[in-house]
């Protein structure tokens, strides 16, 4: 009789126990060979098979290989040498008796950064997973974060090994999706997966699809979901709505779409009505006016900074089934004969609206995120390429202060004439690209800015792009909040 998957413990390779490790990889491994044993070539001539005969066989080899492609991430990922060392014995037993094994498809968290730059290192006789070079000597702290990592998730994902560049971050990041993805909250498990599905599959990211589908289905959830947006529940195919807008133009949220899921307003609708608006300001002093002025400038110059069109983009697989209306994406908010008012920080902040009202609807998650937000916009090595004990402060919060213009966000003691002087335009369409139409970020284009830097700085860049779009997002998510509240 073939054995049910749920007798193949795999949650028990996350323990922390090592017997407990250690019965869980017997476990697996009799698993393992007793799957080989019903398809293991024979010397002689096979008898004919029944077509239910090869059905069964072909079902039993994907099941194997499903298994084996398991094995082959632990052997190589796993923070903890026993479940590495045995993964990688089990494998080679397999591959002895005649079965062909999986190989990596590659050998690095990242096809933008060198595999050079990407090595495994041992540390007190332990081999810890792939670590980036030039992280410093934080070894304890980077195993502490990849086992409670491993621990909670089961993997270590490509986007936590990138982030090792900066273990104050990771530590930060992964506290957040901790809290909001298996802790206690006002969502089931398996509906805060689906909506990470929507999310990644709004900017056709299928590897975060990918992952979050495991965990949509690990969790419990209904497999037919996943078949498209169209199957899930009504109260989700709402939210697809606020998803398109909060990931292309999130200026169009108003207190309507928080009102209700059911009676979304068109966005064709919207944009008419935007043609009617006249931004109104007061008088202010000559200095306040120039301030304007050059955000004002700055805001319609970013209209002229296109995203990258590249042919290079790599394909995906089709996740369209997770959301709706495919052709809906971001588009500049400034347009001759239309107008959207300037969201002005001294109005709504984060820091004075945002934070408190994240925490009166979701305990403690405000704290989370704005954590968040501070390590990655005050993160600093006080270095830029070769060159030490730098301030780079002023060319962070141009970077931020940029992409919050984009989304039409304004800080009235910033003087966005520093924007030109130290942006150029090559680097705006990569900043543009990625916060807009990340899928379409290719490796061209990150190799084609700021050539001089180390991989560690442009991965901090990339930090700092999606905290400043998240906390753009919002802002505005927020205070349409905070008007259907009022």
């Amino acid at each position: 009789m073939e054995e049910g998957e749920g007798e193949v413990r795999w949650d028990g390779l996350c323990s922390r126990d090592a017997s407990t490790r250690d019965a869980a990889l017997e476990n697996i491994r009799q698993a393992v060979l007793r799957r080989t044993a019903q398809i293991s070539p024979v010397k002689e001539d096979p008898p004919p098979e029944s077509s239910e005969g090869r059905l069964t066989s072909a079902t039993a080899l994907d099941r194997l290989n499903e298994m084996l492609a398991r094995l082959l991430m632990l052997s190589k990922r796993c923070p903890f040498r026993d479940v590495r060392e045995k993964s990688e014995s089990i494998l080679k037993n397999v591959q002895e008796l005649g079965i062909r094994i999986p190989r990596p498809l590659g050998h690095g968290p990242s096809r933008f950064i060198p595999e050079k730059e990407v090595c495994c290192f041992q540390v007190h006789c332990e081999l810890y997973a792939f670590k980036i070079l030039q992280v410093g000597n934080e070894d304890a702290q980077m195993h502490t974060l990849f086992a409670d990592s491993f621990a909670t998730l089961g993997r270590l994902d490509n986007i936590t090994l990138v982030m090792v560049f900066h273990p104050q971050y990771l530590g930060s990041s992964l506290k957040t999706q901790h809290y909001l993805l298996q802790m206690d909250g006002p969502l089931p498990l398996h509906y805060r997966h689906y909506i990470g599905i929507m999310a990644a599959a709004r900017h056709q990211c299928s590897y975060l699809v990918n992952l979050h589908v495991n965990d949509f289905l690990h969790v419990g959830g209904d497999p037919k979901w996943l078949n498209g947006l169209e199957n899930a529940p009504h109260k989700l195919q709402n939210l697809g709505e606020l998803n398109k807008i909060l990931a292309h133009r999130p200026w169009l949220i108003t207190k309507e779409h928080i009102e209700t899921t059911e009676s979304f307003c068109e966005v064709e609708a919207l944009m008419e009505k935007m043609k009617k608006l006249q931004e109104c300001r007061d008088e202010e002093e000559a200095s306040q006016e120039e301030m304007a002025t050059r955000f004002e400038r700055e805001k319609r110059e970013s209209m002229f900074v296109c995203c990258s069109e590249d042919e290079e983009s790599a394909p995906t697989r089709d996740v369209s089934r997770h959301f709706e209306d495919t052709s809906y994406g971001y588009k500049d908010f400034s347009r001759h004969g239309m107008h959207v008012p300037t969201f002005r920080v001294q109005d709504y902040s984060w820091e004075d609206h945002g934070y408190s009202l994240v925490n009166r609807l979701y305990p403690d998650v405000g704290q989370l995120i704005d954590e968040k937000f501070h390590i990655a916009y005050d993160l600093t090595y006080n270095t830029m390429a070769m060159h030490k004990d730098v301030d780079t402060s002023m060319l962070r919060r141009a970077i931020w202060n940029y992409i919050h213009c984009m989304f039409g966000i304004r800080y009235d003691d910033y003087d966005y004439g520093e924007i030109n002087q130290l942006l150029d335009r090559s680097f705006k369409v990569y900043i543009k690209t990625v916060v807009c139409t990340p899928e379409k970020t290719t490796k061209r284009m990150y190799d084609s800015f700021w050539r001089q830097f180390k991989h560690s700085e442009k991965v901090h860049v990339n930090l700092l792009l999606i905290e400043a779009r998240m906390q753009a997002e919002l802002l505005y998510a927020l205070r349409a909040i905070t008007h259907y509240m009022t």
